[in-house]
């Protein structure tokens, strides 16, 4: 069942060999191509450094920390779907101190029907969360433009003694009649009058 055109990279942080050969061919199923593993919360976070994930899959407890502060901590510094396996003694306790930051909690052992519906979820989270910084990077992109065609604005004019809507004019016309884009007159005008 492959979820969407993407391939995911999954970063799986587990002590468990048996765990992370269990959930493999399920991740597979799901589009995640690239798959990478960590024994440690410690390995766990200089893979993350080192690399983005879609997807980070926690079995804890893992050997030097249980695994809800490394959760925590990858849920507020990016973008990273996680799914957070715990125990039935931890799973109360656990959820409610990581679902308010959108961490995923599973019970272990799970069903393989559980496990799907929690990938399906988190996926589901995992594009919408996509879709959010695709729309932040074009409006950051439309912010810098206008802030650029502001500049070259100014710079028309301090030295040729336009008038702003006259600038602006000149800007859109440039832009028209040279088939470029403003951001590109709006530079050219600033590499002109320094």
């Amino acid at each position: 069942m492959n979820f969407t055109p993407h391939s995911y990279k999954v970063l799986i942080a587990s002590s468990s060999e048996k765990f992370k050969d269990s959930i493999l061919p399920v991740l597979t199923d799901f589009g995640c191509e690239t798959i990478q593993s960590a024994t440690s919360c410690a390995s766990a976070r200089r893979k993350l450094l080192e690399e983005s994930f879609d997807l980070v899959v926690i079995n804890a407890p893992l050997p030097d920390e249980f695994g809800t502060k490394m959760a925590l901590d990858f849920s507020q510094n990016s973008g990273v779907a996680i799914l957070l396996f715990v125990k039935a003694e931890h799973f109360e306790e656990t959820t409610a101190r990581v679902s308010p930051y959108g961490i995923l909690t599973v019970l272990k052992p799970t069903a393989m029907s559980i496990l799907s519906q929690s990938l399906t979820l988190v996926m589901a989270t995992r594009e919408r969360l996509r879709r959010m910084e695709q729309k932040t990077a074009s409006i950051e992109e439309k912010m810098e433009e206008i802030r650029l065609v502001n500049r070259a604005k100014w710079k028309l004019i301090e030295h040729l003694h336009m008038t702003e809507p006259e600038a602006h004019r000149y800007i859109e016309k440039t832009a028209m009649d040279s088939c470029k884009p403003k951001r590109d007159i709006a530079e050219s005008i600033i590499k002109t009058y320094p």
